[in-house]
């Protein structure tokens, strides 16, 4: 087998070519050609930890695996981030494993490019203002991610705990863009794209903070009891996800769902924007993106990056 150590997925993995294995993936995913299994995803009941596994298989690449990882709220005293993870990729035709690959940074790639490809087909047309909605380890890959694909003039953000709003400044600053700090009312009002990316259990951003035509990216959400957002306000958006059924059970729409406020029918895939097969944004003021993310989307970028690594040489190989 294979390994690719964490600390040379930087050297190796792009966000740009992260953003084309994650676009590529949801169009293969709307075209039923890949799909994923059926996430474990539990509290362990010590260091306050979220653990599980998300894993598919991708019939047309052949690729099959899954990332296995979670949540530590503790790690800054271990001078670790809280999001560990490592990816398993396995050969489809006999079931033998075929690489471990470093999967901190790669989740941090795929989820702000899962974002950014439901920015570049969802938000509105000349939309100037990007809102940012929490300030941990992601965010600044969140911000990076929706700046390439879109052109923003201006950042306004918001976290709980503001004192960790200079990493957004300071992401800001990096891509030449003003930022100013702002509450949730004026973000709402500000913003025509928002990103959510906390680890929340209460809703944050309300129906009411939201004004005139707006995208909203809701990363954090995906574990069942978490939510960043108001129920009426995903009742009133026009959603979006990268797979259904996971959203519906412990995505952002999981609240909405079970109050009734909205069908599972009206949740439609992004995938088939992707593809050509849903109009997407359409005469909607609101739209929304519910970001689980899929295991088939860890798979995509953890396969790209081996692929990478083993031509050049960097891919370890050992005999199991």
């Amino acid at each position: 087998m294979y390994v690719v150590a964490e600390k040379e997925i930087a050297g190796l993995m792009t966000p740009a070519a992260a953003f084309e294995a994650i676009e590529a993936m949801f169009a293969s995913m709307a075209s039923r050609k890949a799909y994923n299994f059926p996430v474990v995803r539990e509290a362990i009941g010590y260091e306050d930890a979220l653990y599980g596994f998300k894993g598919g298989f991708d019939g047309a690449g052949l690729v099959l695996g899954l990332k296995a990882g979670g949540y530590w709220p503790h790690n800054q005293k271990h001078n670790l981030i809280n999001h560990q993870s490592t990816v398993f990729l396995f050969d489809p035709d006999t079931g033998r494993v075929k690489a471990a690959i470093g999967g901190n940074l790669l989740t941090a790639l795929r989820t702000a490019a899962a974002s950014a490809v439901s920015i570049k087909y969802l938000a509105p047309k000349g939309a100037k203002v990007l809102g940012m909605i929490g300030a941990g380890h992601q965010s600044a890959f969140q911000m990076r991610a929706a700046a390439a694909v879109h052109q923003f003039e201006k950042v306004v953000g918001w976290n709980p705990h503001p004192e960790m709003l200079s990493r957004l400044a300071d992401t800001a600053a990096e891509l030449g863009l003003p930022f100013e700090a702002v509450e949730l009312d004026q973000l709402g009002a500000d913003a025509d794209v928002i990103v959510s990316i906390t680890s929340s259990f209460a809703p944050m951003l309300m129906d009411g903070h939201v004004k005139g035509a707006t995208h909203i990216a809701a990363m954090g959400t995906d574990t069942k009891g978490k939510q960043e957002l108001d129920p009426a306000l995903v009742a009133r958006a026009r959603v979006f996800t990268d797979e259904v059924a996971q959203s519906v059970s412990i995505g952002e729409t999981q609240h909405a769902v079970a109050s009734g406020l909205i069908a599972e029918s009206a949740i439609s895939e992004l995938g088939a924007v992707v593809a050509g097969l849903h109009e997407g944004r359409g005469t909607a003021e609101v739209t929304l993106f519910d970001g689980t993310g899929v295991g088939l989307q860890d798979l995509a970028v953890a396969n790209k990056v081996l692929e990478i690594a083993i031509e050049k040489g960097i891919a370890q190989k050992v005999e199991i």
